[in-house]
């Protein structure tokens, strides 16, 4: 069959989700990752002659291209005011063929993929969340086979060593962040307490743009009355809704109608077996929720 400008472009719209999940799970970021779909069109449009399989052409370029900006992400990161956080995809609760079309990944595990080096990254994304062969990868990456599995294993190792150990089914996480959203709103201490693990700890991605903490705030009071002065500086303005983070139940708050923020929650078992409160990590920075607007 001889390839025409119409299976190129139908060959790409195949796969385009494949290629956003890949650059956003490498990069942490919707706007990069938009741009490197571009930037693998353009170069799959001015390939010439038959691909034996255009999935693994695109996974190919795609990652490479991620590989290489990697570079600068890493030095702009280095100079970032207070902490990093990927930026979210958000969806509404019964969007899930959104969801399946963004390719969503955590962000807990989007952060320990942050802790890996680009290698590690790269065989991680493509062996774990795409299912692509060690030779494939191999062939992807210009390494050899048995290097490529190596690599994969230390990532694997290293993603299971920091990710939560507690994976509460999706209806109970969706009741448990309602209930703790409840609480917040409703400015109930003591109750907000009953739901927070004792060592919670909870982030706050301002960029230096917007007002956030600086550091990682730990321990249940300190979270607690951290949230209750945020939502109390927000002012009567605010208003909240219940929507995926990246596939996962979280919030996202608005002031006079206007994205502030979006929220999602970790959990872990407590000692009377309902889902406490382990993490909670907040994109605040306005750059990161511009396509949300």
């Amino acid at each position: 069959m001889t390839d025409t400008p119409d299976t190129r472009l139908a060959d790409f719209e195949d796969n385009r989700r494949m290629v956003f999940g890949i650059a956003y799970r490498m990069l942490g970021s919707v706007a990069d990752a938009e741009d490197l779909v571009q930037d693998t069109w353009l170069r799959w449009s001015r390939v010439t002659g038959p691909v034996a399989s255009p999935s693994a052409f695109l996974a190919r370029t795609v990652t490479n291209l991620a590989l290489n900006r990697l570079d600068s992400a890493a030095v702009r990161r280095e100079s970032y005011v207070g902490p990093w956080l990927p930026e979210p995809l958000v969806t509404e609760p019964d969007a899930t063929g959104d969801v399946e079309r963004a390719e969503t990944v955590s962000l807990a595990l989007l952060v320990v993929l942050e802790s890996l080096s680009p290698l590690e990254r790269a065989v991680f994304v493509l062996k774990e969340a795409f299912g692509f062969s060690y030779q494939e990868i191999a062939e992807a990456l210009d390494r050899t086979e048995a290097a490529c599995r190596q690599v994969g294993s230390r990532a694997r190792a290293h993603v299971r060593a920091r990710r939560p150990r507690y994976d509460a089914p999706p209806e109970l996480r969706r009741r448990a962040t309602d209930e703790f959203l409840s609480a917040c709103v409703g400015g109930d201490l003591n109750r907000m307490l009953e739901l927070l693990a004792p060592d919670v700890t909870s982030w706050s991605d301002g960029g230096g743009v917007i007002s956030a903490a600086l550091r990682p705030v730990t321990g249940a009071e300190n979270v607690a009355r951290f949230i209750l002065g945020l939502l109390r500086k927000l002012g009567a303005g605010a208003g909240t809704r219940p929507v995926l983070v990246n596939g996962e139940p979280g919030v996202l708050i608005t002031v006079d109608g206007a994205v502030d923020s979006v929220s999602v929650l970790d959990f872990t078992e407590g000692p009377d077996g309902r889902p406490l409160v382990s993490a909670i990590r907040a994109v605040r920075n306005p750059e990161k929720l511009t396509h949300l607007a």
